[in-house]
């Protein structure tokens, strides 16, 4: 079957399509380049002699999703000297099946794209087809970070690679931007990284881990470190659940089961509840007054945070002494649970006022965090570290860019 053609094709702008064909749901389009003088690779003498032709099948860009193959009359010239070779063109690298257009294509979609065996599929080619062609467009087109900037973040993820069950990534703690991925969370990988890139690094953001905290102050220094505001805060929220869990054992058997299915109003900003969540807010904390007295701490705390991003880096003293009370607060109560949070508390003061002091926090990578664990979900893993940093990282580099240019 015969199909009139008159459009132009992704990367054929510049050949002479004599015959196009429709062949089992296939499209077959039968292209070549004009002739012109071509310059001998051997003694550089142009010439416009051809010596044959000889016709190549090409895999092109899908045409209204069908498979569609260039069949290219290729030009072999041949110079006074004896030289034979063949005619530049845009269409196919030498030695390659695929058009220059369908690598490009394959190129981004297998770093866009969810995982390799549906990129594969979209291109109807195989899976190793498209792993090869990550391989070879990620290596160069990953702009690696030579020095880290002023102020960076900290955080783990799980991988489950080849290098380690965890991995770390690295963010810029201003631009959000991620800027690399380190193959496990031991001390030494995070110092050695640390002490090679961080000359410049004067604030790092963290969760509350010990060992990060020893990396960071053995490659660094004494760098500025802010603990995130969501990581000291739970532990006021674990006491009270732990409270509650420990009280409610002595409600009767109906009001334990229902308290435990209604323990989100316990958590929730009192003046978001409904009519119906504040009565039950009120019926469990009139059963116990140990429960009364944990939720009011969690309230005075929650005062105390929502103060202190206010004012922290205008009256950091001010949420300094805020705080003070709140710990003379707790011992008043004398409530092992808010006690063990309050030690915590106390344990990473420092840091935990940095927070507001300086007003940076550690949540935006945490939705790194998520977008990398979608991605991992997607590929139904990746078994292969260097290949889950890549595929992360350009993923996110790619945002800032409209158009990439891949070979």
């Amino acid at each position: 079957m015969y199909v009139h053609f008159n459009m132009k094709l992704p990367g054929l702008e510049e050949v002479k399509v004599s015959k196009v064909e429709a062949i089992n749901g296939q499209y077959h389009v039968h292209i070549e380049v004009p002739k012109k003088a071509h310059q001998c690779p051997q003694c550089e003498e142009w010439t416009v002699r051809v010596h044959d032709y000889r016709t190549q099948k090409v895999q092109h860009l899908k045409v209204f999703e069908r498979t569609a193959f260039l069949f290219y009359r290729k030009r072999r010239y041949v110079c006074a000297c004896g030289k034979r070779f063949a005619e530049r063109n845009s269409i196919v690298n030498r030695y390659q099946r695929h058009s220059k257009e369908w690598n490009q294509a394959l190129g981004l979609r297998v770093v866009q794209g969810k995982n390799f065996k549906d990129t594969a599929a979209q291109f109807r080619t195989s899976h190793s087809t498209a792993i090869r062609r990550f391989d070879e467009v990620t290596a160069p087109t990953l702009q690696e970070v030579s020095d880290l900037p002023r102020v960076i973040a900290i955080d783990e993820y799980k991988g489950d690679t080849d290098e380690g069950k965890y991995q770390v990534v690295i963010a810029d703690g201003e631009t959000k931007q991620p800027l690399d991925i380190l193959p496990n969370r031991s001390i030494e990988t995070v110092k050695d990284y640390l002490r090679k890139k961080g000359s410049q690094v004067e604030v790092v953001i963290m969760d509350m881990s010990y060992a990060f905290k020893s990396a960071v102050q053995k490659a660094l220094g004494k760098p500025i470190i802010v603990a995130d505001r969501f990581h000291f805060c739970r532990y006021i929220y674990w006491a009270l659940e732990r409270v509650r869990r420990r009280v409610q054992q002595t409600f009767h058997d109906y009001d334990r089961k229902k308290c435990k299915r209604m323990k989100h109003v316990f958590y929730k900003r009192y003046e978001q509840l409904s009519e119906k969540q504040k009565w039950y807010l009120d019926r469990y904390l009139g059963l116990s007054e140990e429960l009364r007295k944990a939720y009011e701490l969690k309230e005075a705390f929650r005062s105390w945070f929502e103060e202190a991003k206010i004012i922290g880096q205008e009256k950091p003293h001010q949420v300094k002494q805020s705080l003070y009370n709140y710990y003379k607060t707790v011992e008043g109560a004398n409530m092992k649970e808010f006690r063990q949070a309050v030690q915590t508390l106390k344990n990473w003061q420092t840091e935990v006022l940095n927070s507001f002091a300086l007003n940076y926090n550690n949540g935006f990578i945490e939705g790194l965090n998520n977008q990398t664990k979608v991605i991992k979900r997607n590929a139904f893993g990746f078994k292969r570290y260097d290949r889950l940093r890549r595929k992360i990282l350009l993923h996110h580099q790619y945002k800032t860019f409209r158009h990439f240019q891949l070979g």
